[in-house]
């Protein structure tokens, strides 16, 4: 299958980038502020026009030469990405007019070699076009007039001139790419484990807290399978995420979560399981993902004798007992130490995610379960359990046909979950056990 091909989109902080990509996706999914280099990191999304297809990496503002440490790493993400792309579309505010900032960028851009688009944005209406002109100095080709906000038909012409030449046409999905959504708090390294993972600076890693904030996405393959990494922010509590950016980061962050196969909720070792951790392992399991808990920065743990992953994990099991079926992988982003397990453990849970189980053996299983141990009686009747079938995976979903529902007691529910994790596994993820009422003589 021919790749699929891939279009940078550049420019100094603020001149409109994420909002021509929105434009170009249609939805609010690249954060948009007015604050300069609100995208630190380069994002990519796939894009369809006119019936050619082809990936968009959206990157942070550049700004040459700024000693600020985010500002540089923004820099080196969009060099990453030109490098990356086959074609770039080089931004600039036409309100503002040419900035010399503008020269810098385009002296970097020609370098590359690629073949570059000049879109000169926030043309909102007819007397600015005078201010087009001005853009011929940066000699980096035709400007094309367009606003991003409106909509108008200057992105058409845009996205028209970019794939003039695409012949990629569009692959069956793959239904056998695992979604794996990297989620924690901030500053839990999940930004490291990422790029350890992919083995390049695919994200922004800084000790500035809440580096992150969009979900990123990066597709890798081992051993034969494909992954998708979605690199999230930090999901701080709720009372000290601000209103703005940081709200809208950690909404991503949860609907990251919702959409993967897979979250791997990375916590602190020197930290433990705090209980912002919990919350966020409640909200995996609630949204019926497969998850695995990885134990990160366990280099720095140097007692390793009365700090064993043993003695880590049951203390683990005492302070979370409803994390008992979840996977605990100890590891360093830093060090690189059993991080590829995380991918060989992924395909575990994902499999345990998709599993499904013999209707028969099934009801062999609750039969023997329901004989073990009866349930208790209540008002004088007793819960009869009449049927039991499977209804769905990702994740397992059971529905029992009782007698009554009302003497099916939450204790009672659980011991049948343990009996089915018991007889079928289901490491590493959730199950869900539902009831229905049917008459016995139906």
């Amino acid at each position: 299958m021919e790749r699929k091909p891939v279009v940078a989109i550049v420019g100094r902080p603020n001149v409109g980038k994420s909002t021509f990509v929105n434009r170009l996706i249609g939805t609010r999914k690249s954060i948009v502020d007015d604050i300069p280099g609100v995208t630190r990191d380069r994002i990519y999304f796939d894009v369809e026009w006119q019936d050619k297809h082809f990936t968009v990496i959206d990157t942070g503002g550049i700004i040459p030469g700024d000693e600020d440490e985010i500002m540089l790493n923004i820099f080196t993400q969009a060099q990453i990405a030109c490098d990356e792309a086959d074609k770039i579309i080089f931004v600039v505010d036409g309100k503002d007019g040419i900035n010399p900032i503008d020269f810098d960028i385009a002296n970097i851009l020609r370098r590359s070699k690629k073949e570059i688009f000049l879109a000169v944005n926030k043309i909102d209406s007819p007397h600015q076009a005078n201010n087009i002109a001005y853009f011929y100095e940066l000699a980096i080709g035709e400007p094309i007039a367009m606003s991003a906000l409106h909509g108008d038909g200057g992105v058409g012409d845009i996205l028209d001139a970019v794939t003039k030449n695409f012949e990629y046409s569009k692959a069956e999905v793959e239904n056998n790419i695992i979604k794996i959504a990297i989620v924690g708090k901030p500053n839990a390294g999940k930004s490291s484990i990422v790029n350890a993972l992919l083995g390049e600076e695919r994200v922004i890693v800084s000790d500035i807290s809440g580096t992150t904030r969009d979900s990123i996405d990066s597709k890798v393959k081992y051993e034969g399978q494909e992954f998708l990494l979605i690199d999230t922010a930090g999901i701080r509590k709720k009372s000290k995420v601000d209103w703005g950016i940081e709200k809208f980061a950690v909404d991503r962050a949860i609907r990251a979560i919702r959409g993967c196969d897979v979250a791997v909720l990375v916590i602190d070792a020197q930290e433990g399981l705090s209980d912002q951790d919990k919350k966020i392992a409640q909200t995996i399991l609630e949204a019926g993902r497969a998850m695995i808990l990885a134990v990160n920065k366990w280099d720095l743990i140097e007692d390793k004798q009365t700090n064993s992953p043993q003695k880590y994990e049951k203390n683990l099991q005492n302070e979370a007992p409803f994390l008992s079926y979840i996977p605990k992988i100890f590891i360093s982003a830093i060090t690189k130490q059993r991080l590829v397990s995380l991918y060989k453990q992924s395909i575990e849970a994902h499999k345990e995610w998709t599993k499904r189980v013999s209707t028969s053996v099934l009801n062999k299983v609750i039969s023997e379960a329901v004989a073990m141990n009866p349930p208790t009686s209540k008002h004088g009747k007793r819960l009869k359990v009449l049927y039991t079938t499977q209804v769905k995976a990702e994740p397992p979903t059971f529905v029992m046909f009782v007698n009554n529902g009302d003497l099916l007691v939450e204790s009672y529910r659980r011991y049948l979950e343990n009996k089915l994790r018991e007889a079928f596994g289901f490491l590493g993820t959730p199950i869900k056990l539902t009831e229905r009422e049917r008459k016995e003589k139906d």
